[in-house]
């Protein structure tokens, strides 16, 4: 294994383990804290859990599909499809994210009796149900025919099993690029509309509630809009490299940048938890209540270790001044 492999390998370790560290608390904070009720927070726990899937499942296997196993042809196909599969998983959670904040602001008022906690778990299962058909396409025959050895094993290699065509055409065009243009206009309608909403100064205090509760959710959709700029930024320039290898040869694009690529792509889930650490008030007011209740847990078990040594010597004492 050269030495660019090794680096390779060494940062996915550490990307992993800071995705599933990361979102697993972001899961445990919602979750504790009741937020996950809330329509908006339910659709945050679904991307969460595909960040944590990428740290626990998809980057391992991206590694093993990197030529470090041998396997049956069709195995590396499922395997590949897997990595692809939480990706998409991500892009549709973040649609999902985006038309709940645009009906947050399109219709207020309705709001509330038309997107309801049940509506959202719903909408949660069906970005992964329509998820598993896209992004298992080549298991149904999309595959690079050249590669086919149905009797024996191949070193198995993302790219030697998935046609860059699927990649390039379906999964950056129609399953990437068009879903983030259609979100990238719904924040833009977002903002707009808060913004002119904001210029009218507020008189009486229906319209100050009003006010402040615009304020609120432009900060929510300032924040949600991050995490999609960050993910677009992480993932379109592998995606550019994927056409640019498609359309000029494979040998354009040096391996280094391929890795870099992955690299970038996998680290944007790691990422997603400081974000919502630092953007948004509920989900960072979560961790601080974990993190006190996690000190006064060791404080009471420090000081129950304390008192019981404490206990032990007395005992100890004891029985020596009997014995003597």
């Amino acid at each position: 294994m050269d030495v660019s492999r090794v680096i390779y390998t060494v940062v996915e370790v550490l990307i992993a383990v800071s995705c599933c560290l990361g979102n697993m608390l972001v899961i445990l904070a919602l979750w504790t804290s009741k937020s996950i009720q809330q329509p908006t927070f339910c659709l945050i726990v679904s991307l969460a859990v595909a960040d944590f899937m990428v740290g626990c499942i998809a980057i391992p296997l991206a590694v093993m599909v990197d030529g470090q196993v041998n396997t049956s042809f069709y195995s590396c196909v499922f395997i590949s499809c897997v990595v692809i599969l939480l990706t998409l998983v991500s892009v549709l959670s973040l649609a999902a994210i985006a038309v709940d904040r645009f009906l947050r602001v399109y219709v207020p008022l309705r709001y509330k009796r038309t997107v309801t906690q049940r509506h959202s778990w719903i909408v949660v299962a069906a970005c992964w149900l329509v998820a598993i058909p896209l992004s298992f396409a080549p298991m149904l025959g999309w595959y690079k025919q050249e590669t086919v050895s149905v009797n024996s094993t191949i070193v198995c290699q993302f790219i030697a099993v998935i046609p860059m065509s699927y990649l390039v055409y379906f999964n950056f065009f129609l399953c990437t690029l068009i879903p983030l243009l259609i979100m990238a206009v719904m924040y833009g309608y977002i903002f707009c509309t808060i913004r002119g909403n904001l210029r009218e100064k507020p008189g009486n205090g229906v319209q100050t509630q009003s006010y402040n509760y615009l304020r609120k959710e432009k900060q929510l959709a300032g924040s949600l809009s991050l995490v999609l700029a960050l993910f677009a930024l992480s993932w379109i320039p592998l995606h550019i490299m994927n056409c640019i290898a498609y359309l000029g040869g494979p040998n354009v694009v040096p391996e280094v940048a391929f890795y870099v690529g992955i690299l970038l792509s996998h680290a944007n889930s790691a990422v997603n938890p400081v974000v919502y650490a630092f953007k948004i008030q509920k989900i960072r007011t979560a961790y601080l209540k974990i993190w006190r209740r996690s000190i006064a847990c060791g404080e009471e078990n420090q000081g129950s270790q304390t008192s019981q040594t404490t206990d032990n010597n007395l005992s100890n004492n004891s029985v020596a001044k009997n014995d003597s």
